[in-house]
């Protein structure tokens, strides 16, 4: 399997080393196409990954952010994570770049499924920095073990890039990137903090069930390198 492993003994070296990673891929992109996208996850691992690219010199102007997922509820609710997003990453030197949300108002998530995927082929595409978490049950994105909807959201072929999931063991409907979407990203980065998340990853690659573990369906491939940081 092509993962890249980066331990750390710390919170602030992984966080230094991270954030100085995701800007040279930026930069490289920048360099290329005059422009960069970088996708991010929500939860509380991010927070102080996007409080220190906020205070990061960059030319944050030429950067358009968006979301791995997000909870279909209003976006000044603070558990959404474009709320998270704007508080902690778009701020200071960050504050230049260009938000590209998935909540709709008026809209419900499963309506969004089309129009998502069109802004972020149109405003994000094609995604140069995808920052990925994983939860105690090996979630990634809003795709959760067991979910009916898996099958869609595993599926290559399709050409949906969102695909709207009720989760059956976390609050909100939402709306998630789908695997197809997640592996077009040029740069991969899996993100985890802790001895419990150690214990989990070290299970996802033990096994290959993707439905019992859908943090697999991105680590366990051969097609994108993965670069997984963790302490």
């Amino acid at each position: 399997m092509s993962r890249v492993l980066h331990s750390f003994q710390t919170q602030e070296t992984l966080i230094d080393a991270l954030s100085q990673s995701i800007l040279k891929n930026l930069q490289e992109a920048i360099e290329e196409r005059g422009k960069a996208s970088l996708i991010v996850s929500g939860g509380s691992t991010p927070k102080p990954l996007f409080q220190k690219l906020s205070t990061l010199s960059f030319a944050w102007e030429k950067v358009s952010v968006g979301l791995c997922d997000e909870r279909w509820i209003p976006a000044w609710d603070e558990e959404s994570n474009e709320h998270l997003v704007k508080t902690y990453l778009l701020q200071d030197k960050a504050s230049a770049a260009t938000f590209v949300g998935m909540y709709e108002e008026g809209c419900e998530a499963g309506e969004a499924e089309i129009l998502c995927s069109q802004k972020i082929k149109e405003s994000l595409f094609p995604f140069d920095v995808l920052v990925l978490g994983m939860g105690v049950d090996a979630h990634t994105a809003s795709l959760f073990p067991y979910n009916v909807k898996l099958g869609q959201a595993f599926d290559l072929e399709s050409e949906a890039l969102c695909i709207a999931i009720e989760p059956t063991t976390a609050p909100y409907m939402r709306l998630s990137l789908t695997r197809k979407a997640l592996l077009s990203a040029q740069h991969i980065y899996l993100h985890f903090e802790g001895k419990e998340k150690q214990a989990v990853y070290a299970e996802v690659i033990a096994g290959d069930d993707c439905y019992a573990m859908p943090v697999r369906t991105v680590l366990n491939q051969n097609d994108k390198q993965i670069e997984v940081y963790y302490r």
